[in-house]
């Protein structure tokens, strides 16, 4: 076996955190929705275990408010969650709660996954499908087509256009990227004062372009009381995996 032959095999595998971002008021649900029962779990410790049983995720980092800190750390312990390496306190907007996510990931993170903590129909395709795309793109997400016709609109309410559906997409999480852009672009738009609502918009900041695999219908992020239905409805048809799972 020759020298080049003999360092690829000694090559390690690129070191993958995931940033679950669970730091939000839940105001248009109107009580805690990540403690809310979906089908045999709540709804955090189902966002959670999917990349818990992803084999390209080493790390998983929990970003909450201060209140829920232990309750989410003792969470994760008693259910055996063990990639759970660390449960911060968020920030006060979307882009400062993501950066004290990534701060805190493993330091020589090649790349770091952001997912919302409020969309626990995550598929392990999708996972592995954004991850595979970002150590080819460097930044990746899903992303699905809009199937309603988009409509500009002007300050008074009325229609000002039509917008090609063509060229829109859905974007979803996660959003996986390398690990000392996300970090340089979420550094940035904080200290700008940005109110950003996805990751993404951080990196085009920066000049770099994020590319999107196909998204996946069910992935919902669970906003109102309908979406937990919708999610009930979702999680029934799939078959419920961790029904006999017993989650204290």
């Amino acid at each position: 076996m020759n020298l080049l032959a003999l360092l690829k095999q000694k090559k390690k595998p690129p070191v993958c955190s995931a940033v679950i971002v669970a730091a939000g008021s839940s105001q248009r649900m109107g009580s805690d929705k990540l403690m809310k029962k979906l089908g045999a779990m709540p709804v955090l410790a189902r966002t959670i275990l999917a990349f818990e049983n992803c084999p390209l995720v080493d790390e998983i980092i929990i970003v909450t408010r201060r209140d829920r800190l232990e309750e989410i750390a003792d969470l994760c312990h008693k259910n055996g969650l063990h990639k759970v390496r660390q449960v911060v306190s968020g920030g006060a907007t979307r882009m400062e709660s993501a950066l004290a996510g990534v701060s805190a990931a493993r330091h020589g993170a090649t790349y770091i996954a952001i997912h919302d903590g409020a969309r626990p129909l995550v598929s392990q395709e999708l996972i592995e499908r954004t991850i595979l795309a970002a150590q080819k793109y460097r930044a990746a997400a899903p992303a699905i087509p809009s199937t309603d016709t988009l409509k500009a609109v002007d300050a008074k309410g009325f229609i000002a256009g039509t917008v090609d559906r063509e060229s829109i997409r859905r974007v979803q999480t996660p959003q996986v990227f390398e690990g000392d852009l996300i970090k340089g672009a979420l550094t940035k738009a904080v200290k700008d004062g940005l109110t950003l609502t996805d990751d993404c918009s951080a990196m085009d900041r920066m000049g770099v372009k994020t590319f999107l695999v196909e998204g996946d219908p069910t992935n919902i992020k669970i906003t109102t009381p309908d979406d937990l239905v919708t999610a009930e409805a979702i999680v029934n048809a799939r078959g419920d995996y961790h029904a006999n799972r017993v989650w204290v």
